[in-house]
């Protein structure tokens, strides 16, 4: 398999493991608890994005794949309905 969204993956990530880091700078100069809430909760949906990202990659690699029309369609179903999910 081929992982066509891999730079755009690495380049979420990168940013993602610096907004942990922020955070964990947050709880060593004793910021509030709801501004670190605040911000963990958009590392969450950073990675829901990501997981997101890595699902579309694999529907489109199967669709590629394939030359099923069901299958294709039930493969976009699937990544329709993860996205709706994150």
């Amino acid at each position: 398999m081929t992982h066509h969204k891999k730079p755009e993956l690495k380049r979420r990530l990168a940013r993602i493991e610096g907004h942990v880091r922020a955070i964990n700078k947050m709880l060593d100069d004793d910021r509030g608890y709801p501004e670190i809430v605040q911000q963990v909760s958009a590392v969450r949906a950073a990675l829901d994005g990501v997981t997101e990202l890595i699902v579309q990659d694999l529907v489109e690699y199967y669709v590629s794949q394939t030359t099923d029309k069901v299958g294709k369609e039930i493969a976009i179903e699937i990544k329709d309905t993860v996205s709706k999910i994150l």
